[in-house]
């Protein structure tokens, strides 16, 4: 078992023999040429599955950090920088300074992870889309050339969204070079793009980065039809729908983010999740072959994060999993913000998703894996997310679960808050709808501020999913993590007073040391600009 200490977490300093991603784009040595994988059914095939099982890759940075272990450690790393999601105070915690807005800076290896992980997926999905010729491919290559740019577009939409800076509380936009970064985002860097290309290239502002991200969109919805998606690891039609939903909600195109979260919910052959399947003790939100489940990723007893026992994700967002950092003696323990839970209506099985106050009118009815959890987990601790099989003991078969990446129920959030921007009341409507009929029936929405309530149901439902962070940012909402009563430990009792500052990711300092074009263009450092008063 790893021993971690607190000076460690997450806060290593860069040393200079990390290289910069520039070279990451352009691997040398390839055994096998672009021509010849296009003509390879098998060889096209094998890029798609490389795409998707790159989602669980760990140790990109050759070192004991156990943030670096895939795309579900972007997912918790984004959560843990809400309001909703409280850790437990904890020397495991290789998140603290995405909790604690501390160490996240250009100089420091998390920063470092964030980046070159995004980059490697771009360059899987790179590699794949320069290796189909669309001009000779068979259908079902076309079809694999559409996923390519599916995968393509959610990257950059991602690191678009996490790098843009939007103005904060305690920032300023304007660099020391006097450059202002407010609606830039991250460089683009294609199939095309030349290693002198890459060595002056600068953040794309947002509308150019939309530009090109509904480009890739229009490219994935016309090939993914001219054949068959393998699986639910791959990003079909709908999720390329769900995807344009997502694109037209950052950039405020609400009409348009409606419209593709209703084709998204039409193309989707599932429905919500019922209570029954939210509450399953074995299959409870481990498992793609969830009807609501749009897109998900799959680790197997293979793969390198699930043989690492730790370093998955399972062992970080399943509090009943005792083999993973949650079930350490004095480990960090997911829970929900006390004010989130205490705001559900107890008629929401959604909350019983949490262990419940003492006493309370759930108390003891929270269905648990072992009855002994609900006295030796902390009250408000997350049993959202079971281990594979129910299995709490052994590793390889309870760490090899799937973890969602989109599923419908967004679609129907996303669809409430663009239509009631639009056209006051009618989402509203849409939502008491969705919420009375997968929810619980006696839901009204009784705010005076839809869009906040909307925002408040949808953090609730996608929870630990790794998407209530773009809401955050996109809306601007200050956080409140220390009042009464709180469950925020103090160094991340932290309030806001409008968007917070740690929203806009910093670009490791590798990067513009190998790229002129972000030299003078970095977002400020964040780092310990709050204080806490607990």
């Amino acid at each position: 078992m790893k021993t971690i200490y607190k000076s460690l977490i997450a806060a290593i300093v860069l040393m200079p023999t990390l290289s910069s991603c520039v070279e990451e784009v352009f691997p040398q040595g390839s055994t096998v040429t672009e021509g010849q994988l296009g003509e390879s059914a098998e060889a096209t095939e094998s890029l798609v599955f490389g795409m998707t099982s790159y989602f669980n890759n760990i140790g990109i940075l050759g070192r004991d950090l156990s943030y670096d272990w895939g795309y579900g450690s972007l997912m918790h790393m984004r959560d843990v920088m809400t309001e909703q999601m409280s850790i437990q105070e904890s020397g495991y915690d290789w998140y603290s300074s995405w909790s604690q807005c501390t160490y996240i800076g250009p100089n420091y290896a998390s920063t470092q992870f964030i980046w070159n992980f995004y980059t490697k997926l771009v360059l899987t999905t790179n590699n794949a889309i320069a290796a189909i010729n669309p001009e000779t491919a068979t259908g079902q290559q076309l079809c694999y050339l559409g996923i390519a740019y599916a995968f393509r577009a959610n990257h950059y939409l991602d690191m678009a969204r996490m790098y843009e800076y939007l103005p904060t509380d305690v920032t300023s936009p304007i660099t020391p070079e006097g450059n202002d970064v407010t609606y830039y985002t991250v460089p683009i860097v294609t199939q095309e793009t030349t290693e002198e290309e890459s060595r002056k290239n600068y953040r794309a502002k947002r509308e150019d980065m939309y530009e090109f991200i509904l480009e890739d969109l229009q490219h994935a919805e016309e090939y993914i039809q001219e054949g068959t998606v393998p699986s639910k690891n791959q990003p079909n039609l709908a999720v390329v729908y769900g995807l344009y939903a997502r694109l037209f909600m950052w950039v405020e195109d609400y009409p348009n983010a409606a419209k593709y979260a209703r084709l998204a919910i039409d193309n989707f052959s599932g429905y919500p999740t019922t209570q029954e399947q939210w509450l399953d003790l074995t299959t409870g939100f481990n498992s793609i072959s969830t009807p609501s489940w749009m897109w998900g990723s799959s680790q197997i007893k293979e793969d390198s994060s699930v043989q690492s026992r730790y370093d998955n994700w399972t062992s970080w967002v399943s509090n009943e999993a005792l083999f993973g950092y949650t079930g350490l003696e004095g480990g960090p323990i997911m829970m929900i913000n006390k004010a989130s839970y205490d705001r559900i209506n107890n008629a929401d099985f959604r909350k019983l998703s949490y262990i419940a106050p003492k006493g309370s009118e759930l108390s003891g009815k929270e269905p648990v894996i072992d009855p002994s959890f609900r006295t030796s987990l902390p009250t408000y601790s997350s049993l959202k997310f079971r281990p594979a099989q129910g299995n709490v003991s052994d590793y390889l078969t309870g760490a090899a679960s799937d973890y969602p990446l989109m599923r419908v129920e967004e679609m129907y959030f996303i669809e409430a808050e663009a239509v009631e921007h639009s056209n006051p009341g009618q989402g509203k409507a849409l939502l008491e709808s969705f919420m009375q009929t997968y929810r619980y029936s006696s839901y009204t929405c009784t705010s005076a501020n839809v869009i906040e309530e909307i925002f408040f149901q949808k953090a609730i439902e996608l929870w630990g999913e790794g998407q209530t962070y773009f809401d955050l940012k996109r809306l601007g909402y200050s956080v409140k993590r220390n009042y009464d009563g709180t469950n925020f430990y103090s160094l991340t009792a932290i309030n806001t007073t409008g968007r917070p500052a740690w929203l806009n990711f910093c670009f490791v300092q590798t990067e513009p040391n190998n790229n002129e074009g972000l030299r003078g263009w970095n977002n400020p450092d964040p780092s310990d600009l709050y204080d806490t008063n607990l």
